[in-house]
């Protein structure tokens, strides 16, 4: 028998494997306590309405900010392997993963979904809490509603820079231990409520969003290679669009019971306990198998297929190894995203990236800016409101469709067909201009509902697809570039609308602009996409050292 790999040697928990578990535990133990540090300031302002505006600091919330940054700092030396991260094993036996596609879901699949599922909530609450804190800062502050809207900028700056770096790092040293850093820093960000200076909370709401654009694509990646291919389609799409909905719930919710007593300050605080749900949640969570097979981990990795129910073989070692086509990238993070741009993975990463870009342009450019057309159009802010909420609400049903279609007759005609759908709405906003000179109001809500259907089937279908067309040693970071493509398209398409209704108000003129982009990118599917429904995932991708085969 050969002696363990330097990297078997590290310790392992139950599929993350440490530096030094106490190091990584002490961390997140420090990263709590300076967040605990903050509330006795907190606390102390509850006599001025808990405006903190002009405080100084005490020497217990720096104390506090100092443990959040060394406990940050050393959770992540704790679980970052720091130059030692095993690569896929080049000459490994060729290990053939049987799926059971015809096989029912097995409890273990149920309960992976509900945690990642609470995880996606999480996530989603970040950016849709940005809506309900805005109000508050700017009357506290006293800034200008220009210097408020640097707010979701910089947070949009930060979800940009979160996705790539996330989607590599769960590349490098696996999804559930990614999960778990991205949940301390939940935690640590969530003192962006106690800062006393707006300066302040956009340093905090930036780094938030790099927190927050991380797991996403890391929960697309994991659900992806563990779900069965009959069932995986429907299931990852509608798991994303009823997580995405539970996110603005769970956001809206807080706000209604808490900011009534509390201020807009309490809902950022919100990311400790979230953050220590993810954290004791993320036990149950297993590994995904095909990283542990492509890190050469097979003992864990057979032990997290059987509960999944999958039959396991492997090759004589007569058989030949892996070619240095099969031969994964560094683990540098540049090689890793250059790569996306090479060989086979070109045609994949052009459809993906498109695609992201215009759905961020349509729904940052047009639909944030819908409200503002309307009020200049004489329409109140609760009736805009009102007319927004009914579309959305009518367009909910959607997402079970926009699941049935993916997973059941095609998911690239799907997305074909909701981006063409949007495209579409656009240009009819732009013939029709609802409410333009007091006519065609009647049009606005079918407009707005068929935009809202097209949208959210965009976007229910645009991490699901990215996680299945990239292998396993690439999935979190190509799922890390669309989420990137997006939040690309939201800090692009603002400053550009807003050239566009300067020059030309109305609907007209934003609605063609945003509707080339959407167009563009269902050609570019049409021509470069694959299909993916009932495809196993090695089958979309380069060969590697895990094949799977289908029963008969």
């Amino acid at each position: 028998m050969s002696a363990p790999s330097t990297r078997d040697r590290i310790p392992h928990s139950a599929g993350v494997t440490f530096n030094s578990p106490a190091a990584f535990w002490l961390g997140t133990a420090a990263v709590v306590a300076g967040v605990l540090a903050h509330v006795p300031d907190f606390a102390e302002a509850s006599g001025m309405g808990f405006h903190m505006r002009g405080m100084s600091m005490s020497t217990l919330m720096l104390a506090g900010m100092a443990l959040i940054v060394g406990g940050l700092a050393l959770a992540t030396y704790g679980i970052v392997p720091l130059g030692r991260a095993a690569a896929v094993v080049p000459h490994a036996p060729r290990v053939h993963v049987r799926a059971l596609d015809g096989a029912r879901l097995t409890r273990q699949h149920w309960g992976l979904l509900f945690i990642l599922g609470v995880a996606l909530i999480v996530d989603v609450m970040k950016p849709a809490t940005l809506g309900f804190v805005a109000p508050g800062m700017k009357s506290e502050y006293g800034v200008t509603t220009k210097q408020i809207a640097s707010l979701p900028l910089v947070a949009l700056i930060g979800t940009t820079i979160g996705s790539l770096l996330w989607g590599v790092l769960a590349d490098r040293v696996g999804r559930r231990a990614a999960i778990l850093l991205a949940s301390i820093l939940f935690i640590g960000t969530s003192i962006c409520g106690f800062m006393p200076s707006y300066g302040w909370n956009l340093f905090m709401c930036g780094l938030m969003g790099i927190a927050a654009g991380g797991m996403l694509p890391i929960v697309y990646a994991l659900m992806t290679e563990s779900m069965p291919a009959r069932d995986r389609g429907w299931l990852v799409v509608l798991h994303g669009g009823l997580g995405s909905v539970g996110g603005y719930l769970a956001a809206s919710g807080l706000a209604a019971l808490l900011e009534p007593h509390f201020t807009w300050r309490i809902l950022w605080f919100a990311g400790l306990p979230t953050g220590l749900i993810l954290l004791v949640l993320n036990r149950w969570i297993p590994e995904s198998p095909r990283f542990l097979l492509a890190r050469g981990r097979t003992t864990e990795a057979h032990e997290v297929m059987r509960r999944y129910g999958v039959v396991v073989t492997q090759d004589p070692p007569d058989v030949a190894p892996p070619t240095a086509q099969d031969a994964p990238p560094s683990d540098s993070s540049p090689s890793r995203v250059l790569s996306l741009f090479r060989g086979p993975y070109v045609p994949n990463t052009i459809s993906v990236g498109a695609y992201a870009l215009g759905w961020g342009l349509m729904n940052w450019g047009f639909v944030t800016f819908t409200p503002t057309v309307l009020r200049d159009r004489g329409l109140s802010a609760a009736s805009a409101s009102r007319l927004l909420f009914l579309a959305a609400l009518v367009s909910l049903p959607a997402t079970v469709a926009v699941a049935y279609l993916y997973g059941r007759w095609s998911s690239k005609k799907s997305m074909i067909l909701f981006a063409v759908l949007t495209a579409a709405a656009l240009v009819a906003f732009a013939v029709v201009d609802p409410g333009a000179g007091g006519r065609n109001a009647g049009w606005f809500l079918p407009l707005m509902v068929a935009l809202l259907v097209g949208g959210s089937g965009i976007t229910a279908m645009l991490s699901p697809y990215t996680a299945e067309v990239y292998p396993t040693h690439l999935r979190g970071t190509g799922s890390g570039f669309a989420a990137a493509c997006s939040k690309v398209g939201g800090v692009v398409a603002p400053p550009l609308a807003a050239v566009v209704l300067t020059a030309v108000p109305g609907f007209t003129a934003l609605a063609l602009v945003m509707a080339a982009p959407v167009a563009l990118s269902a050609v570019i599917l049409a021509v470069a996409g694959v299909e993916t429904r009932d495809r196993a995932l090695e089958e979309m991708s380069l060969p590697s050292n895990v094949d799977v085969a289908r029963t008969a």
